[in-house]
């Protein structure tokens, strides 16, 4: 009998999957998918909407550990960067260094604890100045993570450009789109060398 696997999804609001009315946002799509491809895992979503990498850093040890049962295979998924880049009072909420150097921290607590790690670029919010720093954020983040050995999924450009997310989040509140653009965000991730990764637990 196989192990369990559990994958633990931290990050903002898109990873919480606001303003999906299904409830599902791109991680249930994705393990949807893994399950129908036989690689079926406990997905436990530990979005916060607002929140930024330091914020994710400060708390996801603790909430990571009651989740975690010994005998399963386990990794993480980390995912933010787009409120970090927003501008507050003339500057970003926090700055491109810190942003990467947490997420190398991130990496390497990770790594110490024995999960294996996967990382989603930020997405974009509709607002062009800071979906510019965004897609600036992410090619840094992609060096911190091929530094580092983790698979890094790029979206912010991809979503950009698609139709179904730009109408959505329009519709909605302007940054969050509803179930077309998280089955977008979804196939991106599945794209980004999702499948060999979860199968190398």
């Amino acid at each position: 009998m196989s192990r369990e696997r559990q994958v633990l999804f931290f990050g903002d609001s898109f990873v919480a999957g606001v303003g999906d009315p299904q409830g599902r946002g791109w991680v249930g799509r994705v393990a949807q998918a893994s399950a129908e491809a036989g690689l079926a895992f406990t997905p436990y979503v530990l979005g916060v909407q607002g929140e930024t990498s330091v914020q994710v850093a400060s708390r996801w040890r603790g909430e990571a550990g009651p989740r975690m049962v010994r005998e399963a295979d386990r990794a993480v998924v980390f995912s933010f960067g787009a409120n970090d880049a927003t501008v507050e009072d003339g500057a970003p909420r926090v700055s491109t260094k810190l942003t990467l150097q947490t997420l190398e921290d991130l990496l390497d607590d990770a790594a110490a604890l024995g999960l294996r790690a996967f990382v989603v670029g930020p997405a974009p919010v509709g607002e062009h100045a800071h979906d510019a720093r965004i897609v600036a954020l992410t090619a840094q983040m992609g060096q911190v993570c091929d530094g580092r050995g983790a698979p890094f999924v790029p979206v912010a450009d991809a979503l950009g450009a698609c139709a179904v997310w730009c109408a959505e989040a329009k519709a909605g509140d302007g940054t969050h789109p509803a179930v077309g653009g998280y089955e977008a965000l979804a196939s991106f991730v599945l794209a980004g060398g999702w499948t060999d990764w979860l199968e190398g637990g």
